[in-house]
């Protein structure tokens, strides 16, 4: 394997416009902080740079939505998604921003030499224009019907459901999305990136890791859904891309000629990445993004491999002197009980609420995500198995384990490691068990593996739980003080080595066991041994790592997705809301009573009214309906339905209208009658 002298490693740069929710933190970001945190537990010289992505259609529909400006979302949603990364323990070296003026300069400048070398071609174009709102319609501005797979509410650039990128006269029935409408094309001027000149070295590098001669990756360690995609791609031929966008809200393109137009987003995002380390490392930032020695990783979710695999290498490679990403580790999508996770219909755990309700638990959730991580095919995220993972792995293998070693290590010998005499064969078993654990961990990770490196890490602890179970040293401590001490040295060996072990996955379980047990924070990966604890070395008074969750806490979140989906539905059904409170001396006035239809007829010279004769048990009297678009007379003589027979009578048509019948929208808008479930006598009263 090509050694690497040091390391970039990015996640997707989050657009600004909104909350982070589990499904982002599962693709993009946990995975990379678990591998950054590898390897700066091996001393590596490594940087992590991410920031908030706050250009782009966007966030200009969600300024429109609120009824703000750009500038006032991007600075609420940077601010939260900030902070809740950092309270999830996700360890960026910085945290940057696109509209940091540095940003604008850097990605200005990456255009001005591309357009110099004539890397863009200028031509005209017809595009999407809203009429009402008299402006051309970037990407997201229009939702149609995706050409590849059907799903209606596809982008203009992408299709969110399958992945494919898409450009919007592509999509059947468009939509603006300011209007609703469906736009007129209009001609205007672009810069393109005419990717069809670059197919033939990206098919090399993809797929055998070689450009010019030169081994940049081994595309063995490419996910195969990263390739495959990559290959659908390129086989079906690349196409020009428009590199510019008429709006008026982000990187502005640095030309004379190019009044009101802006750089793609996704132009302009990646080389986000760039203008961050400019921003950590201002003398040194080139020497992660244009030395050979140096390893870059992008890490992404599957909607974005298109993106970072192919349009920003191209960009990066005409550019010249920059370093192409050595792997471009891309995950599935994460599902949330049954259902897609959705910004639009808030079906989604919001990262920012979960460290609300479960403030001491950020590495359940890391663990439970890293668990079910979608590396290889969509995976889904359940309550109760959130619950499982912690009351059943983390605190009933793992907590029990460290918890148990620690109290008979106080209980018998003051809190002090005891000595290890001749451990026997299953005691060296164990204790060999510690770097065969921590070589496949390393493996693992190296090669993006980290579901599997972490329920290896786990293992050690299950390993530690049965033998201490097995060998009960409470039962030997009286006949063969000996045999226990050397059992109680290897639980404290385990559980030391737990500490280093389980610190890429849970950071800050780990840190609170080195304090159980009187170790340094920092402890390198290669401190990982046997011989971890000295005889003698002294551990703190124990306490338990986790807390049970019980099933109210679970409840109370099933309950909270169980409203967002009523909400939903009523939402689809364009139900409307409630009305204003009245009093149970309101309800008792009113006398609804069943009636049955005798007589049928349309009123002349109207389309919705029909003439009832009803029988109402007390009487029979006339009621007007405007259920005619519904209903024909014949259909309706003989049904029992309910009537407001108190309501005070008025004319509609010249007729004398003595009542009102209980009528419902469907979910498709239509009328339908409230009836009795079972036939009754008419005159009965509802109450």
């Amino acid at each position: 394997m090509k050694s690497y002298k040091r390391y970039t490693v990015t996640s997707a740069l989050p657009y600004a416009n909104g909350p982070l929710h589990i499904g982002h933190i599962a693709g993009a970001y946990l995975p990379a902080d678990i591998y950054v945190r590898y390897l700066r537990m091996n001393k590596k010289d490594v940087i992590y740079v991410c920031g908030s992505d706050e250009h782009g259609a966007a966030i200009t529909l969600r300024a429109k939505k609120e009824g703000t400006t750009p500038k006032a979302i991007i600075d609420k949603y940077h601010t939260i998604n900030k902070k809740a990364f950092a309270d999830f323990g996700i360890s960026f070296d910085i945290y940057h921003r696109t509209s940091d003026p540095l940003h604008h300069k850097t990605a200005q400048d990456f255009f001005t030499k591309l357009n110099k070398k004539g890397a863009f071609t200028v031509k005209n174009s017809k595009q999407f224009f809203d009429e009402e709102n008299q402006q051309f319609l970037a990407d997201r501005y229009i939702t149609g019907t995706c050409p590849k797979c059907g799903y209606e509410s596809a982008y203009g650039d992408q299709c969110e459901k399958c992945g494919s990128a898409l450009s919007p006269t592509e999509l059947i029935n468009p939509k603006s999305t300011l209007s609703g409408k469906t736009p007129v094309l209009k001609e205007t001027s672009h810069w393109y990136l005419p990717m069809q000149n670059h197919e033939k070295w990206l098919k090399e590098w993809i797929n055998t890791g070689t450009l010019n001669t030169k081994q940049l990756h081994d595309p063995k360690t490419w996910r195969s859904q990263v390739i495959g995609q990559c290959n659908s791609w390129i086989d079906s031929g690349l196409h020009e891309r428009a590199m510019t966008r008429d709006l008026s809200w982000g990187v502005k393109v640095p030309l004379e000629n190019a009044e009101g137009k802006v750089l793609y987003v996704w132009l302009d995002a990646p080389i986000g990445y760039i203008s961050a380390t400019k921003a950590l490392l201002p003398d040194r930032w080139e020497d992660y993004w244009k030395k050979e020695d140096t390893k870059l990783v992008h890490f992404i979710g599957k909607d974005n491999i298109v993106f970072h695999a192919i349009i920003f290498p191209i960009i990066l490679k005409e550019y010249g002197d920059y370093i192409l990403p050595e792997n471009v580790p891309a995950n599935e999508f994460l599902n949330l009980e049954n259902d897609k996770l959705s910004t639009s219909r808030n079906w989604a755990v919001w990262l920012h609420e979960y460290l609300e309700d479960f403030p001491d638990k950020q590495d359940v959730l890391r663990y439970t995500l890293t668990s079910i991580a979608p590396e290889t095919k969509d995976s889904e995220f359940t309550w109760k198995d959130f619950q499982s993972k912690n009351n059943n792995e983390l605190l009933a293998i793992f907590g029990n384990f460290v918890n148990r070693t620690a109290v008979l290590i106080k209980k018998y010998y003051d809190k002090k490691i005891p000595p290890l005499h001749s451990p026997d064969k299953n005691d060296q078993a164990v204790l060999d068990a510690i770097y065969s654990v921590r070589d496949t961990i390393s493996d693992l990770i190296e090669h993006y593996h980290f579901r599997d490196a972490q329920k290896k890490a786990m293992q050690l602890a299950r390993i530690g739980n049965k033998y201490l179970t097995e060998t009960e040293p409470w039962k030997s401590f009286e006949s063969d003080p000996i045999k226990t001490q050397t059992i109680l040295h290897i639980c404290a060996q385990i559980t030391a080595n737990l500490s280093i072990i389980m610190e890429p996955f849970i950071p800050f379980t780990a840190k609170k066991l080195k304090k159980l047990l009187n170790l340094p924070e920092n402890l390198s990966w290669d401190k990982i041994n046997p011989n971890l604890l000295p005889e003698g070395h002294e551990i703190k008074k124990p306490f338990f790592l986790f807390s049970r969750i019980e099933d109210e806490e679970i409840n109370k979140q099933i309950e909270k997705l169980q409203a967002t989906k009523k909400e939903n539905i009523l939402e689809k059904q364009n139900v409307e809301p409630e009305k204003s409170q009245i009093q149970y001396d309101d309800f008792t006035k009113m006398d609804i009573r069943s009636a049955t239809i005798l007589e049928a007829e349309k009123v002349p010279k109207t389309k919705k009214l029909l003439k009832l004769k009803l029988d109402t048990g007390i009487d029979k009297r006339t009621v007007v309906s405007g259920i005619a678009e519904y209903f024909s007379p014949e259909e309706i003589i003989g049904k029992q339905v309910l009537v407001l027979a108190n309501l005070a009578p008025r004319k509609l048509r010249g007729i004398k209208s003595q009542g009102m019948i209980l009528m419902a929208n469907d979910a498709n808008g239509k009328l339908v009658f409230v009836t009795p479930e079972d036939q009754t006598n008419n005159g009965s009263i509802i109450s």
